[in-house]
């Protein structure tokens, strides 16, 4: 700019026409326009390569016994940058949660922890509580997140198991065993219940499913605690995806002897941590239209949509399963496998089923994309009478 405004007043001095300002105007508003563009550039690009890939950011405790103390949980990360990264300090939002980590620089391509211990002592109800990691990458910090519901014995039964099947009582209507990985071993969770009658509770015997194993007390006390313990194998399941499971407890309860609860899991494939290298050669599923408005139609009709995928990596991708979140969505593939820079076209259908008025819901799409296993395509609708 200071040369720009020399040359004016040296045309002024020598009597040669004065250049219009409103050229002048332009030039500046094309210089800012550059300036801007490269800016946002720069910053898509920051936020593009990003030197610590955590396999998760966000971890849900569910439940947590406040009379059991501290409770952990470890966020692991990759080193996917060019040199060895140290992180500085991790902050928690809160004195209630203590924050450890890898004190030694991590090299590319190793991994490294940041561990969360919350104490939930005095602090009944829902947290949401976050940890700011420092590295000495950049000024840049990432979020990570730890929440729950803090629970204790203190309460009466009515509230600490407020789910009634007969004497028996629960925390919730289902066991929930979060995420199960269809090939790493078997993941064991355990279940508080409570005998809330006057006289013993005997179970006698469970009805599962093969991949499960149910371990239930013999007898219960009045009043008694007790746990179920169920482990899930996932190999043996060998199914991607949410899924809905039935036990059936048989016991000697007069009032209700047979109870039914719904076991929920979510299924999915484990990767482990890779090198810079190893990261590179991947396979990165692209979904052309993330979210996709069907618009109006009659409750009679179906819709369908062709959407698009793309292997933007180098292997091959395979599409692992694809589920609705509800009966009236399905999807197919001609072919479940994508090369490297292909695309490949997923067939949509929406069925009413009875549905009326605005409709939300979502494909879920498993594949072998070890940065983004699971990806989700929402999907819009208005069904009309």
């Amino acid at each position: 700019m200071p040369v720009r405004i020399l040359a004016i007043v040296g045309a002024k001095k020598r009597g040669l026409t004065q250049i219009p300002l409103f050229l002048i105007g332009i030039c500046s508003m094309r210089n800012l326009m550059i300036f801007s563009l490269m800016l946002l550039y720069g910053s898509l690009m920051a936020q593009q390569a990003e030197p610590l890939i955590f396999r998760e950011k966000m971890h849900d405790f569910g439940e947590v016994d406040e009379d059991r103390g501290v409770v952990d949980f470890e966020f692991q990360f990759t080193n996917s940058a060019s040199r060895p990264i140290r992180v500085m300090k991790v902050e928690a939002s809160c004195g209630c949660t203590i924050a450890g980590w890898t004190k030694e620089p991590v090299m590319p391509g190793k991994t490294g922890l940041i561990k969360a211990s919350y104490n939930p002592a005095g602090r009944p109800g829902y947290f949401n509580k976050t940890l700011t990691v420092l590295t000495d990458w950049d000024a840049n910090p990432v979020l990570l997140q730890i929440k729950g519901q803090v629970v204790s014995d203190k309460y009466n039964a009515s509230i600490s198991f407020p789910v009634a099947m007969g004497v028996l009582r629960l925390k919730s209507k289902a066991f929930t065993m979060g995420k199960v990985y269809i090939n790493q071993p078997p993941v064991a969770r355990e279940f508080p219940i409570m005998n809330g009658g006057s006289t013993p509770l005997t179970i006698s015997s469970v009805e599962k499913p093969s991949y499960m194993v149910v371990e239930v007390p013999a007898v219960l006390e009045p009043q008694q605690k007790g746990v179920v313990r169920i482990t899930y194998n996932g190999k043996e399941k060998n199914q991607y995806g949410y899924i809905s499971d039935n036990i059936t407890l048989i016991t000697n309860d007069p009032a209700e002897s047979i109870k039914s609860i719904s076991v929920f899991t979510s299924l999915e494939e484990y990767f482990p941590p890779m090198s810079a290298d190893e990261i590179l050669q991947v396979p990165v599923l692209k979904i052309h239209e993330p979210e996709v408005d069907l618009g109006r139609f009659r409750s009679s009709a179906q819709m369908e949509r062709v959407i698009w995928l793309r292997n933007t990596g180098k292997r091959d991708l395979v599409i692992r399963s694809l589920q609705g979140n509800c009966p009236c969505v399905t999807a197919s593939m001609e072919a479940m496998v994508i090369k490297g820079g292909d695309s490949a076209a997923v067939r949509l259908v929406f069925k009413p089923q009875n549905r009326t008025g605005t409709q939300q819901k979502a494909l879920t799409i498993y594949s072998n994309d070890p940065r983004n296993p699971v990806q989700r395509i929402g999907v819009q609708a208005f069904v009309a009478d």
